[in-house]
C-alpha cells in the first residue's frame, strides 16, 4: 500500500507541475493521452511558470532520490535546452532549507551538549547552503590554539523513510521490468537500483563521508590539482558532520573564474588529470563531482586547484575491472576498436560467443567520428544513443560497479565542456593511463608487488625446508607419477633459488646491502642452474 500511495504521489506531482508537456502531443501515444485524460481532477496548477522551473520545483517536491537525477541532468548541457539546465543547476546547493532553529537543536542533539555555545563561538542559523540530503552552516569551532572558521552539515530530518519508500519503490518497478520486457534483463536493472541504493543510504551516514574525506585529503595531500578540507572527526557523528571551511570560487561560475585570470585550459586538464588519478592510481573516486561540490581557489589563479567536498558517495574498483578499463580506454585512445571488442569479450562484458569483427566494426562507426574534436564540437548525446543501441544489439550487459564511474565520467566530461570547450579529452587522457599501464606491467611493478609480500615470505620462510622435504619425499614415494627421465633437482633448485631471493629481500629491508648483494647473486645462480636442468 505503500508503494501504490507514493506511486499517486509522484504521478500527482509531475501532472500538477504539467510536466506531460515535455512529450509533444503529436508524440503521445493514445494510451498516454487516455491516462492523462483519465486523471482530469490532476491539473497543472503553475502554468505561469516556465517548464524549467516546473521540473525543478517538481524534483524538490519529490525529494532526495529525484534531485539527484536532477543534478546529473544539470551537467548535461549538450543534452537540455539552456534555459532548463540552468534551473536544474540550482539543485546543486539551493534547494529549500528547513528550519535553522531545528538545524541547531539537532546539532546539539547529536553532539550531546546542552547549548550550541559550548562548542562553538558562532553559529548562524541561517544556511549557506542546502542540498537533497543535508545543509550546511557556518560556525566558529573553538580550539586550544584559536577559534575556526568551520561548516557544520546536518542531515535533514526524516529524510531516511522518505529514501526507503522511493527506493522500494525503484526496485519493484525493476522486477516488474525483468518480468514483463525480457530485452531489459541485459541492463540489469535490480542489481543497478540496488547499487544506486546501497550508494544512496551510505550518503546519509555522515561519519562515512568524513572517513572518504580524510582518506582522498591523504591521497592528494601533496597535489597541486586537488584540496580536501579538513575534516574534525571528534566533533562529528552520523547525522552531523564538521569540516574547515574553505574559500573558492563556485566552478559553473565561469565569469568570476575568468575576470580572476583563471587559466582554463589548465583548469579543465586538471579536471581529466583528478578523474584518472582517483581511479587508476587510487581506485577511490569522488562520484559526485556535480558543480554544487567542486570549487576553484582564489590562490594562484595561473596555475589553477580544485577543492572538493561532499564526500558522501565515492566508487571503487577492483584489479580486475581496473586492468581492462585502462586496457579498453588506451585501446580506445588509439583507435584500435579490435583491442576495445576483444576486452569486451574476454572481460564477459559482452557474450562469449560474440562475433569479435562484427562488434570491431559497430564500435568504430560509433566512435570514429568524434576524435579529433573538441567538446564543443561533440554532441554525447547522439553518441550515447548509438552506443545503447550498439550495446542492445550484441546484447552488452550493464556493469552496476561501474554505473558510478560512467555517471563520474559524465560529470568530468560536463564541466570540461563548460570551462574549456575547445579542450581534447582524448589527448589529455591518453598520456596518464599509457603511463598507468606502463608502471602496472614494468618490472619496477614486479620489484613492488616483491617488496609488498616480503613480510608474509618473512613468516613463511622457518616452514619452507619442511615444505621441501615433504615435496620431495612425496615425489620419491609417487613411482607412477615420476618417470625415469624426470628430474627433481630443478624443482630443488627453483626452491632454494626462491628461499635464496627472499632472503635477499630481507637483508635489503634490514639494510644490510652486502648481505642483500650476495644473496641475490646465489638465487640468481640457481635460477639459472634450474633454467639449464630442465633443458
Amino acid at each position: 500500500m505503500l508503494a501504490v500511495a507514493r506511486l499517486y504521489q509522484i504521478t500527482q506531482t509531475l501532472l500538477q507541475y504539467g510536466l506531460d508537456d515535455l512529450i509533444p502531443k503529436n508524440k503521445q501515444p493514445w494510451y498516454g493521452k487516455l491516462a492523462r485524460k483519465s486523471l482530469f481532477w490532476l491539473k497543472n496548477k503553475h502554468p505561469d511558470k516556465s517548464i524549467g522551473q516546473r521540473l525543478r520545483l517538481s524534483l524538490e517536491t519529490l525529494g532526495p532520490v529525484w534531485i539527484k537525477f536532477g543534478q546529473m541532468l544539470s551537467t548535461r548541457r549538450d543534452l537540455l535546452p539552456q534555459e532548463i539546465a540552468e534551473e536544474l543547476a540550482q539543485l546543486q546547493d539551493k534547494v529549500q532549507p528547513f528550519c535553522g532553529q531545528q538545524a541547531q537543536r539537532l546539532i546539539e542533539q547529536a553532539l550531546q551538549i546542552d547549548n550550541i555555545s559550548e562548542l562553538f563561538s558562532e553559529f548562524d542559523q541561517t544556511p549557506l547552503a542546502s542540498a537533497s540530503i543535508a545543509q550546511v552552516h557556518t560556525a566558529r569551532l573553538h580550539t586550544h590554539e584559536q577559534d575556526k572558521d568551520v561548516v557544520i552539515k546536518v542531515i535533514r530530518p526524516n529524510i531516511e523513510q522518505q529514501i526507503e519508500a522511493d527506493l522500494a519503490l525503484m526496485t519493484r518497478f525493476a522486477s516488474m521490468l525483468v518480468k514483463v520486457v525480457s530485452q531489459s534483463r541485459r541492463l540489469r536493472p535490480v542489481e543497478v537500483v540496488k547499487e544506486y541504493k546501497k550508494t544512496l543510504l551510505d550518503e546519509l551516514d555522515l561519519l562515512r563521508e568524513g572517513a572518504n574525506a580524510l582518506q582522498l585529503r591523504r591521497n592528494f595531500s601533496d597535489s597541486d590539482s586537488l584540496y580536501i578540507p579538513e575534516i574534525y572527526s571528534d566533533h562529528s557523528r552520523k547525522n552531523v558532520l564538521v569540516m574547515e571551511r574553505i574559500y573558492g570560487i563556485p566552478v559553473s561560475d565561469t565569469d568570476a573564474l575568468l575576470a580572476q585570470g583563471t587559466n582554463m585550459k589548465l583548469l579543465a586538464e586538471r579536471g581529466v588529470e583528478v578523474f584518472f588519478t582517483q581511479v587508476f592510481r587510487d581506485s577511490f573516486f569522488h562520484a559526485d563531482m556535480h558543480p554544487g561540490n567542486i570549487f576553484v581557489s582564489t590562490h594562484t589563479p595561473h596555475n589553477p586547484k580544485y577543492i572538493g567536498i561532499d564526500c558522501g558517495i565515492v566508487g571503487t574498483l577492483n584489479k580486475e575491472d581496473k586492468r581492462y578499463l585502462a586496457e579498453n580506454f588506451i585501446a580506445f585512445f588509439n583507435r584500435d576498436y579490435r583491442q576495445v571488442a576483444q576486452l569486451h569479450v574476454d572481460s564477459g562484458w559482452v557474450p562469449a560467443d560474440t562475433c569479435v569483427e562484427e562488434f570491431e566494426f559497430a564500435i568504430r562507426t560509433v566512435c570514429e567520428p568524434i576524435f579529433n574534436k573538441p567538446l564543443a564540437e561533440i554532441s554525447f548525446g547522439h553518441v550515447l544513443v548509438n552506443l545503447f543501441n550498439t550495446a542492445r544489439r550484441f546484447n552488452m550487459e550493464v556493469q552496476p560497479q561501474l554505473v558510478l564511474l560512467q555517471k563520474t565520467l559524465l560529470y568530468v566530461e560536463g564541466l570540461g565542456r563548460q570551462l574549456y570547450p575547445q579542450l581534447d579529452l582524448w589527448q589529455t587522457a591518453k598520456p596518464f593511463l599509457e603511463q598507468w599501464v606502463k608502471d602496472q606491467v614494468g618490472p619496477w611493478s614486479v620489484l613492488k608487488q616483491v617488496y609488498a609480500n616480503l613480510p608474509f615470505w618473512a613468516e613463511k620462510m622457518p616452514e619452507l625446508p619442511d615444505l621441501i622435504y615433504q615435496t620431495l619425499r612425496q615425489k620419491n614415494q609417487n613411482v607412477m607419477a615420476v618417470t625415469p627421465k624426470q628430474n627433481t633437482k630443478p624443482l630443488l633448485l627453483g626452491m632454494l633459488a626462491c628461499s635464496a631471493a627472499i632472503t635477499a629481500g630481507l637483508f635489503y629491508l634490514a639494510h644490510d646491502w652486502f648481505a642483500a648483494g650476495v644473496s641475490l647473486s646465489i638465487a640468481s645462480v640457481l635460477f639459472l642452474s634450474a633454467w639449464r636442468k630442465t633443458g
